[in-house]
């Protein structure tokens, strides 16, 4: 399958992977930034953005699978890869099939425990409904601190500090994601995702959590780390489920830091 992808800047290859509902333009407030020192490639995962989804069953497994095919495709043979939540769980799958390079994890799923996951399940089948159904108004809403706090309180520990716009095409990613439904399943359903003996990652695995995470709690860093011995484990203070919004200029050293 073809990834619809954005490329920019120029050095070494770096692979950016979006989360739930997300889009590749979701990487926006560090793109610029990383592309001054890299080649940054972020893709649309199948039924998200503007990448068509999967012509079969839909599993955290099938969606690695086709970035794993996207590095294939483009000759990207040991790039190194960052994702965030479900793109996290992801690159850390990758790291453990022993494709890619260095990795970088921001807040992956896939470590929660069996109460997490009824809350994690619960929290966001409630809210894509109301998500969804507000689209209409969804300007207005992220065009003001108060709106946007209402939306984003779940992702972001300072919600009413977004720009408006970043907030604005989070909401409308929602809807265009044709794979949304089948991907949350994926998370809910499927198994939670599995660890690598130290030393059989093809690099460096780094693991990035946000203090404020109401998504992928903080208790569950402890098990993404121990899953990935030899890891190292970064916490961002007053952040929330995504770095890249909450704390951008840290998440940009942090990916230079621990990659190429």
């Amino acid at each position: 399958m073809a990834l619809h992808f954005d490329r920019r800047g120029s050095g070494t290859p770096l692979l950016l992977v979006h989360g739930l509902g997300a889009s590749w333009e979701s990487w926006s407030p560090i793109l610029d930034q990383l592309a001054q020192h890299r080649d940054v490639i972020s893709v649309d995962l199948p039924g998200f953005g503007e990448t068509p989804p999967l012509p079969g069953e839909v599993t955290i497994a099938s969606l690695t699978d086709a970035v794993s095919d996207f590095i294939d495709t483009h000759d990207l043979a040991g790039i190194d890869t960052v994702g965030s939540s479900m793109g996290a769980r992801m690159v850390l799958e990758l790291a453990r099939r022993g494709v890619g390079g260095d990795t970088v994890a921001l807040d992956p799923g896939g470590f929660w425990s069996p109460g997490e996951l009824r809350f994690f399940s619960t929290a966001l089948k409630a809210s894509l409904p109301l998500v969804l159904g507000l689209q209409p108004v969804m300007p207005a809403l992220t065009g003001n601190p108060v709106g946007r706090t209402a939306l984003l309180t779940q992702f972001s520990a300072a919600p009413w500090k977004l720009p408006s716009s970043v907030a604005l095409h989070e909401m409308r990613s929602f809807k265009k994601a044709t794979s949304l439904r089948d991907a949350l399943d994926a998370l809910v359903d499927g198994p939670l995702q599995e660890g690598a003996p130290e030393g059989t990652t093809p690099g460096r695995v780094t693991i990035g959590w946000g203090r404020q995470d109401r998504v992928t709690l903080p208790k569950q860093a402890a098990r993404a780390h121990a899953a990935f011995p030899g890891s190292e484990l970064h916490w961002f203070d007053k952040c929330g489920h995504f770095p890249m919004w909450d704390q951008p200029a840290q998440t940009v050293e942090l990916i230079l830091g621990r990659t190429g």
